[in-house]
């Protein structure tokens, strides 16, 4: 699923864990959401734009007989018993070279990914591209249903790795996915599908770059099972991405002031994590302890949000964008003006951070440097 991280910055948001500190749980303390947002007229754009999605964005689920499933990837269940307990020795052996600290960046993704019902919920909310009837066989709907299908992969394939690794305490795992699907979570998105897809346009970029450093560690530690495991979840991330750029240079082209507009209002919220609010029941700030050490282990690093809004800079050609209110032309500026300071805020903070260890449930209270 989605990963990224943030912390306050001028009204922009960049990823500088953890002195980001997020209220969890019974602590949240509910800020005034702002809700369906978009105009009748802005609606009917998105109806205008179903032949188009149907072209250009269908397409870019795979039909289910070509997707690969978590059993691909997973010791065989349907062997004879001594033959499946080989493999999963093996498993075994295999993960006890795997760090804790990449443990816990494994497991947060985990977590991440199995909160799928509350993804599903809010881009069924958005504005003029849900599906109203949970069998909608509008464009929208079709996509949204099918992306939902292939993300439901990623979690159950990670989960039962984990499970069969014997390294993490499943039980803790377990509650943070339950207190996080219970207490959802708060984009900034308003039901409004501009900010919506700019929000989903980054946030699988990057999934995708996370997922792909996660592979290329567990390459690192010998896992080579691991390395393929999150190379696959990584391809798929990639394909999404591809589609929910897709949508916003679509909307880029028909409605540019507004489009552009969505991108600078999320830009000044920020790209959070949709995970942003898990919890364990113990750690008020798992979150932030959790993506101090995926920065520090280089999994995902403010670097890394900075180059993601360069790439989208670049794909979108919004520094080139014509045509533009004055309005539009101011949120241009901020946007395409963001990605040096953003890098030079960190530089700053990067001096300042002071190394300390952390104990996570997750894997049996063991220490990990933040």
């Amino acid at each position: 699923m989605l990963m990224a991280m943030c912390t306050q910055f001028g009204g922009a948001h960049t990823l500088t864990p953890p002195q980001c500190r997020i209220k969890t749980l019974s602590k949240t303390v509910q800020k005034a959401q702002k809700t369906h947002s978009m105009s009748p007229e802005k609606k009917e754009i998105f109806k205008s734009l179903e032949s188009w999605v149907s072209q250009n964005v269908l397409p870019l689920a795979k039909p289910v007989e070509k997707c690969w499933q978590p059993h691909d990837l997973l010791p065989n269940s349907s062997l004879p018993s001594d033959e499946f307990i080989d493999q999963v020795k093996t498993l075994r052996n295999r993960t006890d070279e795997l760090p804790n600290d990449y443990l816990v960046v494994l497991v947060g993704d985990m977590i991440t990914e199995e909160a799928l019902p509350t993804y599903q919920t809010w881009i069924n909310k958005l504005d003029g591209v849900g599906d109203e009837t949970s069998s909608s066989l509008t464009p929208w709907a079709l996509w949204s249903r099918s992306w939902t299908a292939e993300e439901n992969r990623h979690g159950d394939l990670l989960k039962t790795y984990l499970y069969l690794s014997g390294r993490v305490d499943m039980q803790m795992i377990e509650k943070t996915i339950h207190y996080l699907i219970g207490v959802g979570m708060d984009l900034g998105t308003e039901n409004n599908p501009y900010m919506g897809f700019v929000y989903t346009s980054f946030q699988e970029r990057a999934t995708f770059v996370s997922h792909s450093n996660v592979a290329r560690l567990a390459k690192e530690s010998g896992d080579l099972i691991l390395a393929r495991i999150c190379g696959t979840i990584a391809a798929d991330e990639k394909r999404h991405e591809n589609a929910y750029v897709r949508i916003v240079e679509k909307l880029l082209e028909v409605d540019r002031t507004e489009a552009m507009m969505a991108i600078a209002n999320m830009m000044r919220r920020g790209i959070t994590m949709p995970a942003h609010l898990m919890h364990d029941g113990q750690d008020p700030h798992l979150f932030d302890h959790f993506s101090a050490v995926a920065q520090r282990i280089g999994v995902y690093t403010s670097k890394d949000y900075a180059d993601i809004l360069d790439f989208l800079i670049g794909r979108w050609k919004l520094e080139k964008l014509e045509g533009l209110t004055s309005e539009g032309q101011r949120a241009q500026e901020f946007v395409c003006g963001l990605a040096p300071r953003i890098r030079r805020l960190q530089e700053r903070v990067d001096e300042r951070v002071n190394k300390i260890n952390h104990k996570f449930t997750w894997i049996f209270d063991k220490e990990v440097s933040l």
